[in-house]
């Protein structure tokens, strides 16, 4: 019967008027909130999920109430960030529903928030981002644009789409600083540093125009066909220097260059309001989490070295 069931719930067809307001929702958070495309994917998908489960149970969108949420957490049960960001699709669109119709009654009120679990970010000593640094050969083309996206992404703490996602048009290099577009499409300025904008200005005058192939793109790093890089690129280089310096991978992620730059700065004493400019955290509570990674190695640090660590 429960295998029925399911069958019933993936071939319910969702109500014209639920996909109607589904795709208002989506329009506005992406125009209001400028939210990733990956974002709003998965709450349209987290969405039509609902709905579809809701139709076959002869309710909707609009008529679901806290309890119909209730038993479908229940009834469809999934790790816990999958979870948080379930709720937030749906505390997101019942509030915009919400406010454009006066009475309506939100379901998502009273439903309590999942705990989630504290992860903290991975960041490397400051010996182990050296031997990352130094290990692209900048004899070659594609070397010496790695060695200039890995110093530029420590020395500025990006975020790998930003990185990739760099017009040539961002650097001032007489100021030593970038124009970044951040999430929601912020922009902020950020510092380059001499040895990163030394390794950029070796990469344009060297790397660039053979990648470029006599053509004029717009991207700051370009791949092997003289296009932009992609996030997807950077992160197989990043792993392939890791390895190569023998960095365990499981240490590493996408971000481990920010993360690093981030803690790596408190280390020496930096301002927390500081970092969050330089991060382009919208809230300080987000920077605060680099705080708990510095306080974490130093008490490794005691524990290692101080006779009654």
């Amino acid at each position: 019967m429960a295998s029925i069931s399911r069958m019933s719930e993936k071939s319910a067809s969702i109500a014209e008027a639920d996909q109607r307001s589904i795709a208002a929702f989506i329009e506005r958070v992406w125009s209001e909130d400028g939210l990733s495309d990956r974002t709003l994917e998965a709450y349209r998908r987290d969405l039509e999920g609902l709905a579809r489960w809701l139709a076959g149970r002869g309710q909707s969108l609009h008529t679901a109430r806290r309890q119909h949420l209730s038993e479908y957490h229940g009834a469809q049960p999934v790790a816990v960030r999958s979870l948080a960001r379930r709720q937030s699709a749906f505390r997101r669109y019942y509030g915009f529903v919400a406010r454009n119709e006066p009475g309506f009654e939100d379901p998502t009120l009273l439903i309590e928030r999942p705990k989630m679990p504290r992860s903290l970010p991975k960041a490397l000593a400051e010996r182990e981002i050296e031997g990352l640094l130094n290990a692209p050969d900048v004899e070659t083309t594609l070397g010496l644009r790695d060695r200039a996206m890995l110093e530029l992404m420590y020395a500025s703490g990006l975020r790998v789409s930003e990185l990739v996602e760099l017009p040539l048009a961002a650097l001032n290099p007489r100021q030593g600083v970038l124009r970044v577009t951040g999430k929601g499409g912020k922009d902020r300025l950020v510092p380059v540093g001499e040895v990163a904008l030394e390794r950029i200005e070796a990469y344009l005058a060297t790397a660039r125009p053979v990648l470029a192939k006599g053509r004029q793109p717009p991207a700051l790093f370009l791949s092997k066909r003289g296009e932009g890089m992609t996030r997807q690129m950077f992160w197989t280089l990043v792993k392939r220097y890791a390895v190569q310096v023998g960095i365990v991978p499981k240490r590493i992620s996408p971000h481990v260059l920010r993360h690093s730059f981030a803690t790596h700065l408190l280390n020496h004493g930096a301002d927390l309001r500081a970092l969050q400019m330089l991060l382009g955290h919208s809230a300080l509570s987000t920077t605060q989490i680099y705080t708990l990674v510095a306080k974490e190695g130093l008490k490794r640090l005691h524990a290692q070295h101080h006779p009654r660590g």
